[in-house]
């Protein structure tokens, strides 16, 4: 089913040229230093087939909500992913929507020296300047208040969110926003989901941000529950002082 991105309405990268790209259930939102509309929907479909492919040999890779064995004769996508669950401790298929982003940037970093891509608020990184993600948390007071910094040294990078009160992922949690950042978009992807479900209230904050001290391969992270609000990791976060921002995830 479709859902509206009204997010970017509020994105304003004024130095790069945006575009969307929409393909089944992909729905990418990306900033390059051109157009890359073809290139984009070429690397769409090939790692969609790739995962298509993989899953009618292997259904429960869809479905399963736990890590299952890497499988070494994969393509790396699905390898990559599997990983990512492993490490997460929930199933492959939680980090789909930042793995699609990933090697979709990747394939388009080849044509453009800047990249970034964004898929359901989950965004790949590559860039040569300072750029603010802006963070979507619902009807949390910090809602399109707070942004995260990220410097062209700290990419490529990866800027994944899971909400159980906002959009349609799947979350067993009621967390506002869980934002992950890590270098690999496919992990920050899973984690965020991971640590999502472990919030009910604002008091499970300091649970998630100890299991997330406990994922290896994380760089900080972003707990918000109502009005509070937790944070953890070499991250640099700024007030959004106006209206609109570059980028946002939720």
């Amino acid at each position: 089913m479709y859902e509206k991105r009204f997010y970017r309405d509020l994105i304003e990268p004024r130095d790069l040229t945006t575009f969307e790209v929409v393909i089944k259930e992909s729905d990418l939102f990306i900033s390059a230093d051109r157009e890359l509309k073809e290139e984009a929907g070429n690397a769409i479909l090939k790692y969609r087939k790739r995962l298509e492919d993989y899953i009618k040999e292997n259904p429960f890779f869809q479905t399963s909500l736990k890590p299952l064995p890497i499988d070494r004769k994969a393509p790396e996508i699905v390898r990559v992913m599997q990983e990512a669950s492993l490490k997460a401790g929930v199933g492959p298929f939680a980090s789909v929507a930042g793995a699609i982003a990933e090697f979709v940037g990747q394939e388009l970093a080849k044509y453009s020296r800047e990249v970034i891509v964004e898929n359901g608020g989950d965004i790949f990184l590559k860039t040569l300047k300072k750029r603010r993600v802006g963070i979507f948390a619902g009807k949390s007071k910090f809602s399109n208040r707070l942004a995260l910094e990220i410097s062209p040294d700290e990419t490529p990078l990866g800027v994944c969110t899971s909400s159980g009160t906002v959009g349609h992922s799947l979350s067993f949690g009621k967390a506002d926003a869980v934002v992950v950042v890590s270098k690999s978009c496919s992990l920050a992807d899973a984690s965020a989901t991971a640590l999502g479900n472990l919030v009910q209230k604002k008091e499970d904050i300091a649970k998630g941000i100890e299991r997330a001290k406990g994922i290896e391969g994380l760089k900080g992270v972003v707990i918000i529950k109502d009005n509070r609000l937790g944070v953890w990791g070499d991250l640099k976060i700024s007030v959004i002082t106006k209206s609109r921002c570059q980028f946002f995830t939720m």
